[in-house]
């Protein structure tokens, strides 16, 4: 079969020529063929083998399919294989695969062409965490069977709290005692130990098993039994404002750990102290959870049983300031004259047991403290010395303020804490200062009469008058005294001031050129010397008037910002849920309430908007979102954002805590028992707790889904609704194991923040039930034994389509005696139908009976029958 075509050369083939010769394969028969070519080179001769093969194919396959580590959360992943054909004609295959594992493959035969390759796509569903480590056998032609490996670990989401220092997994932050009023910060690690990114929010649980805020755990239990009022004040306080959380919410990318602050800044709360109680110590156990933004079955299940969040108790205490001043907080000082000092020694005691106290002492007039500032260790003292040192005559009671410092949190900077006063303590202090008694010297008048003198003239006191810086000058108006009043003078201006007779020392000195003095007797205009020298030209008096108003305006102007810091300061002491920025009773009437208000719809809660720099609490959430599933809407939504608050709002990037409060669900969808070529539905919930208009789109790509509608709808406020999904199957199975669908379908909120929700559902055929299998007929009492013997059977539909049926006897060589009717009909969904059984008595009629309940498409159930025949003699 082989034909060698060459010219063997006559002469010796000289160096650096060749000679060429063909071989030729004309196969006969489907084998393969082997033969030999000799050469023969002079003296040598040269074995050449000669192999004639048939076109075969050559598949291989990767021998592994690795998935790798991949998170729980109910998604289908997708991976494909190869199939390599090698050879020079096509080959087939065909896949096998009858592990535990639920496994999709598409194709699961076909055929390889020559030189090309073929791809396998391997599905698998991330329903729970585990190991998987299947393996499917690939029948290949040519090569034989050959087994395939599927490897994937299925992790849970993980979220864990870690220490900073040692970074070990923490259970409980305890941050000791603190003073009420004061912070304390901890920094703790959150580490996301799964390999996909994860978006994570802190809730605070204010509604918690053993929480505990304000009590006393040292106290036995009768008392605080006895004391269940202040845990009915508790119940209704802010949790959030005792714990902070910076930052509360993030992204975590995969085995990545990011840095929190926890602050506590513990909340006095007001208790009736009784004998027994031992300490003024309040204690507190809170819970603060951190959870994985995602898919979450809000609607269906409580959010406590969330599975992908980690819990973290924090317990503390809160102290007060025991700080004693003996000799008390009134002081009283000794009296003292101008010039002196008195001195108090005080003793500053602090009584805390656990904790040092920082003071320190502002200054006031006349009042000196030495040290002004200091630190009393716990259970110490420090002598303070206080001073009165006056400054002027009379009696002092002034307020003196102690500051007590400590670390306090800024409100512009959550993150850094601040040393500033916490809290204040009042003394009283009291102090006289008495004027001195001046011992008056006389000295012999030496003729010339000063200008204040005794009667006599003679002697005059030393040191009794004071020389003021200014000197006496007009201040009555001339217009008010006619006495001696001067004929031409009678009609003077009003604005003419009178002046003093010994003033003459001030007519010299430069005064208001715009101003007139007239004598207090004969009203006549005295002389007013200005000097040119000393007085103020018109530039620099316009100049002083300007200053004067500059200055005025500025001193207005500290006065309005200084009012406008306290109403600040007043408006967000005021900013709560209950007094919403209003001073209570600030010219509020009360309303009138009438018996029609007391309806159960008019007292619903009407929540505020959580604050987005506020943490969430768990108590908050619930609340926001009973009120939303109060306002269901199940129609009338738009598909797209219409208006322009809609565009604006439904285009907004989401944080973590904002996606936390939107509830889609369930996350897995079961459909359970649905019959082929039969639709049925599901609610897929949408709950919006924001205070925004969010835009749901669904993708679907599943032929089984594509009946669903509406694809997309506009969510308002506050408002829950849903979307019916339906589910439509033509085959009995994607995953070939007991005829389950794992479907998964997609949807996005804003177009951006992508979820998914799994679809689970058994395609089945459609059955029906009986409700016996062996069905006794007696007779009716009171009737012949020769009458019909009658009686029914029950046939129910447990599926979701109409059921076509046809009851079919089974005849035997004695005929049947037995009847059903109606012989045939349709059983409505989860709906059942009474049929009636009749046996006809005759001589040869047979008592049993046998009837085949044939289902269209469906089962075929056997019912056997017995009539139960009386013979009397």
């Amino acid at each position: 079969q082989f034909k060698l075509i060459v010219e063997n050369p006559e002469k010796p083939v000289a160096s650096g020529l060749q000679v060429t010769a063909s071989v030729e394969y004309y196969p006969d028969s489907e084998e393969d063929i082997q033969d030999r070519l000799l050469l023969l080179i002079e003296d040598d001769i040269v074995d050449i083998p000669v192999l004639g093969l048939i076109p075969c194919c050559y598949l291989e396959i990767e021998s592994e399919i690795d998935f790798g580590t991949v998170i729980a959360n109910s998604k289908i992943i997708s991976k494909e294989i190869s199939i390599t054909n090698h050879g020079s004609s096509s080959g087939t295959f065909e896949v096998s695969y009858d592990g535990i594992v639920l496994l999709n493959i598409e194709p699961t035969r076909g055929a390889v062409k020559a030189e090309s390759t073929e791809t396998i796509k391997v599905d698998i569903c991330t329903d729970v965490p585990r190991i998987i480590k299947e393996v499917m056998k690939v029948e290949l032609e040519g090569h034989g069977c050959a087994e395939v490996w599927i490897k994937a670990v299925v992790v849970e989401q993980v979220i864990k709290v870690l220490g900073v220092s040692g970074g070990n997994i923490l259970e409980c932050i305890n941050f000791g005692q603190v003073y009420f009023g004061t912070s304390k910060t901890e920094q703790i690690y959150l580490y996301n130990e799964s390999p996909e990114c994860m978006d994570w929010v802190a809730v605070l649980e204010d509604n918690a098993i053993g929480e505990e805020m304000g009590t006393d755990l040292q106290r036995s239990a009768d008392a605080v039994l006895q004391d269940l009022s202040f845990k009915n004040r508790t119940g209704d306080v802010d949790v959030s404002t005792l714990i902070l959380c910076v930052p509360d919410q993030g992204t975590l990318q995969p085995y990545e750990k990011s840095l929190v602050t926890l602050c506590f800044s513990p909340k006095k709360f007001e208790r009736v102290f009784r004998v027994n109680d031992s300490s003024p110590e309040q204690d507190y156990v809170l819970f603060l959870r951190f959870e994985a933004v995602g898919n979450k079955d809000g609607y269906l299940q409580a959010l406590m049983n969330h599975p992908h969040h980690t819990e973290l108790a924090l317990t503390g205490s809160g102290l007060p300031v025991m700080l004693t001043f003996n000799p008390g907080l009134v002081i009283k000082f000794a009296d003292c004259f101008l010039g002196e000092q008195t001195e108090v020694l005080c003793t500053l005691k602090n009584d805390s047991e656990s904790l040092p106290v920082t003071f320190s002492f502002r200054k006031i007039a006349h009042f000196n403290i030495s040290p002004e500032k200091g630190k009393i260790k716990k259970k110490s003292t420090k002598d303070v010395i206080f001073s009165f040192s006056p400054h002027q005559i009379g009696t002092f009671k002034v307020k003196q303020v102690v500051d007590i410092i400590g670390t306090r949190l800024e409100k512009n900077n959550l993150q850094a804490l601040k040393t500033k006063s916490f809290h204040q303590i009042y003394l009283s202090f009291i102090g006289v200062c008495k004027s001195k008694r001046k011992k008056i010297l006389f000295k012999i008048n030496p003729g010339i009469t000063p200008m204040i003198s005794n009667p006599t003239g003679q002697f005059v006191a030393d040191g009794t008058g004071q020389c003021t810086d200014t000197a006496p000058v007009a201040m009555l108006k001339s217009a008010q005294t006619q006495i001696h009043t001067h004929g031409i003078n009678r009609n003077c201006k009003d604005d003419a001031l009178t002046a003093f007779p010994n003033d003459r020392a001030a007519s010299i000195r430069p005064s208001e050129w715009n101003k007139k003095y007239r004598t207090i007797f004969t009203k006549t205009e005295r002389y007013n010397y200005i000097d040119p020298e000393f007085s103020y030209t018109d530039c620099e008096l316009l100049l002083k008037e300007a200053h004067k108003e500059y200055y005025a305006k500025f001193i207005s102007s500290l006065r309005q910002r200084r009012l406008q810091k306290d109403a600040a300061r007043q408006f967000y002491i005021l900013n709560n849920p209950v007094n919403i920025g209003l001073k209570p009773a600030e010219g509020l009437v009360s309303p009138k309430i009438s018996i029609t208000d007391f309806h159960k719809e008019n007292l619903q809660f009407e929540m505020l908007p959580l604050d987005e720099n506020c943490l969430l609490t768990s108590r908050n959430l619930a609340a926001i979102g009973s009120k939303s599933s109060i306002k269901e809407i199940w129609s009338g939504l738009s598909a797209m954002p219409s208006s322009t608050q809609e565009k604006e709002e439904c285009s907004l990037t989401l944080t973590p805590k904002q996606l936390h409060q939107i509830l889609i669900g369930p996350s897995t969808m079961d459909f359970g028992d649905v019959c082929v070529y039969s639709t049925t539905a599901r609610k897929l919930y949408i709950i919006n707790n924001l205070l925004v208009h969010i835009w749901i789109q669904i993708e679907i790509e599943i032929d089984e889904l594509q009946q669903t509608s509406p694809l997309s709808q506009v969510v308002p406020p506050l408002t829950k609704t849903h979307i019916p999904i339906v589910f439509e199957t033509r085959t009995l199975g994607m995953f070939k194991r007991q005829g389950f669908l794992y479907l998964s379908f997609t949807y996005t909120i804003n177009n951006q923040h992508l979820g998914h929700v799994l679809v689970v559902a058994k395609a089945v055929s459609p059955e029906l039930e009986l409700s016996t299998r062996e069905l006794i007929l007696n007779p009716i009492p009171g009737y012949l034994a020769e009458t019909e013997f009658r009686t029914t059977i029950r046939v129910r539909n447990p599926r979701n389509h109409p059921a076509q049926f046809t009851w079919k006897p089974i005849i035997t060589d004695r005929r049947t005696a037995f009847s059903i009717q109606p012989t045939k009909g349709f059983v409505e969904a989860y709906r059942d139908l009474e049929c009636e059984v009749v046996w006809h008595p005759g001589f040869s009629s047979p008592e049993a009976g046998e009837f085949n309940l044939r289902v269209r498409k469906g089962n075929t159930t056997k019912l056997k029958c017995f009539a139960k025949v009386t013979i009397h003699t």
